[in-house]
């Protein structure tokens, strides 16, 4: 008899967070802007700094980068874009449980992405969160419920879920 697994157990990709930070306001944040819209089809929303450092020059309220939220096929292509970029491989440090994140230096480095030297070079972080079915309990408004125990996403699951995408953790 074939072996049948829960649908429930199963785990899916539930957002991909791509986040650019510039560090100052002006043109080079506009372009930036730019940057991550034309990566991603998606208009970016603005990030602002929460508090003052004078030694960087920021001022508290001051745009400073953007962000992206990707879910579905949008967020599967571009995760297997940008991991093309760290050579499909990951440390054990960027694993958490149901959780992985990694920087990406320079965004030329994506593919089929050209250099424009009118914009320039920008890095970003990207950030993934996985889910499985039921997780939805936790934030809906009415009978919102725990997650138990067993449902969680273990780190180990994590790097399962990375290895069926061809990733190595190391």
């Amino acid at each position: 008899m074939a072996e049948q697994t829960n649908p429930m157990r199963e785990l899916l990709l539930d957002k991909v967070v791509v986040n650019l930070c510039v560090g100052e306001s002006g043109e080079r944040h506009k372009k930036a802007l730019t940057v991550i819209e034309q990566l991603t089809g998606q208009r970016p929303t603005v990030t602002y700094s929460e508090k003052t450092i004078k030694n960087f020059g920021i001022r508290k309220g001051e745009a400073i980068g953007g962000k992206v939220t990707l879910r579905g096929e949008n967020a599967m292509e571009f995760l297997k874009r940008a991991l093309v970029v760290k050579e499909n491989k990951l440390k054990k440090r960027q694993v958490g449980n149901g959780e992985f994140s990694f920087g990406i230096e320079e965004h030329i480095d994506l593919p089929g992405v050209t250099y424009d030297p009118d914009i320039g070079m920008y890095g970003m972080d990207v950030s993934v969160l996985l889910k499985r079915k039921g997780f939805r309990v936790n934030r809906r408004k009415i009978a919102k419920s725990k997650i138990g125990k067993n449902h969680r996403i273990t780190r180990d699951e994590t790097v399962d879920f990375l290895r069926t995408l061809g990733v190595e953790v190391e």
